[in-house]
């Protein structure tokens, strides 16, 4: 082979490459010139950095920190870690604490601890701020919803946030592994809150939120029925969300909501308040309506006689039903005892007091007599 053909190959191909013909280089040690061309990180102990996991196994779990060899997890915490594995998973970037340069084996040992107690509330806010999915265990569930977990961290999926299957039989949760997204988290008042239907009907917060603001307070607006509980009706107005309180449903008082209304039924509301924080409106039918207690003092000035339905019975007294909306109190104090009152039966009765600030009407029974301080 010709020298000249000889010195092209020694630049093109050896492994030290300018090292073997380059004359200013000779004399550097080959393995110190391959050390600087790969720099690791100086890992000190008790420095915090973002690890990238490699595997969990059950004989330990491996990082990738940028070092010459991959980190391990410290023994007391391997058996900790399965509580996060189905959370966790190789790629996935966690913060981890240097307790050890280097083992007896020669391999850099972290913490999680952090993680543990902190980080899994970050990933909840990097998954809200995403908008991806997490996974969640459902247990039981209540008034107000299923309640979950989540590496440890219980939560719940309001009723309002479940399809209408869970809506109806939220029992079928209960044990279930099922996927949601983020609705609302606070590790300082150990809060989360979650949505199945988000998850399953792909629903964005951002663009909910687009159409949350474009609602004014004050607005009329047609709502979709999505179902009614024992504390109201809960609606839906262009992908909003929101409730009718049973307070707010009539001027009546409202007892039973599942006969008023069906899923799927259109009603005319108004938006009373919005909740900026979970993008729910708080909404009204009866202020849709004539309120009664309007001109209250002019229909039923003191002393005027008036006949109405008995409709129930408190422990202070007889409730008495004048017209839809009002109802007048016969308290016990004005009874002998001896009255025949049913539930249910036409009375007459005199009006006594009627304060319209607090919504109150006294009444009291005809007398054979009236006294001289009711004339």
């Amino acid at each position: 082979m010709a020298k000249s053909q000889q010195k092209t190959r020694l630049k093109g191909d050896h492994p030290l490459g300018e090292t073997a013909v380059n004359p200013g280089l000779i004399g550097v040690n080959p393995m110190e010139l391959l050390l600087q061309n790969h720099q690791v990180p100086n890992i000190k102990k008790g420095q915090e950095i973002n690890a990238r996991i490699v595997s969990i196994t059950k004989k330990g779990t491996l990082f990738n920190i940028g070092s010459k060899a991959n980190a391990v997890l410290g023994e007391k915490e391997i058996k900790e870690i399965f509580l996060y594995q189905s959370h966790l998973k190789p790629g996935d970037t966690v913060k981890v604490r240097i307790i050890s340069e280097e083992s007896r084996d020669g391999n850099p040992v972290v913490s999680m601890r952090n993680f543990f107690e902190r980080g899994k509330w970050d990933v909840l806010l990097n998954k809200k701020e995403t908008e991806e999915d997490i996974e969640v265990m459902c247990g039981e569930f209540g008034k107000g919803g299923v309640f979950i977990e989540f590496m440890g961290i219980r939560g719940v999926i309001p009723k309002i946030q479940l399809t209408q299957d869970f809506l109806t039989h939220p029992e079928k949760l209960v044990g279930q592994r099922i996927k949601a997204r983020v609705l609302e988290v606070d590790q300082e008042k150990n809060r989360l809150v979650v949505s199945q239907k988000a998850s399953v009907m792909n629903i964005s917060q951002k663009d909910l939120r687009k159409k949350f603001d474009k609602i004014k307070v004050g607005d009329k607006k047609k709502a979709k029925v999505l179902g009614a509980s024992e504390f109201g009706i809960f609606c839906e107005i262009d992908g909003v969300e929101g409730l009718i309180h049973i307070s707010e449903i009539s001027w009546e008082k409202v007892r039973d909501v599942s006969h008023l209304v069906k899923v799927g039924d259109d009603i005319e509301v108004m938006i009373v308040e919005k909740n900026d924080a979970d993008l729910k409106l708080n909404l009204s039918m009866k202020r849709l309506l004539h309120d009664p207690w309007e001109d209250i003092e002019k229909k039923y000035p003191k002393d005027k006689e008036v006949e109405g339905e008995v409709v129930r019975k408190e422990k202070y007294g007889y409730f008495v039903r004048l017209e839809p909306g009002i109802e007048g109190l016969i308290h016990e104090s004005k009874l002998s005892g001896t009255e025949k009152i049913e539930i249910g039966k036409k009375i007459k009765a005199f009006i006594e007091r009627v304060n319209k600030a607090s919504r109150r009407l006294s009444l009291i029974l005809p007398q054979t007599e009236k006294p001289v301080m009711y004339r």
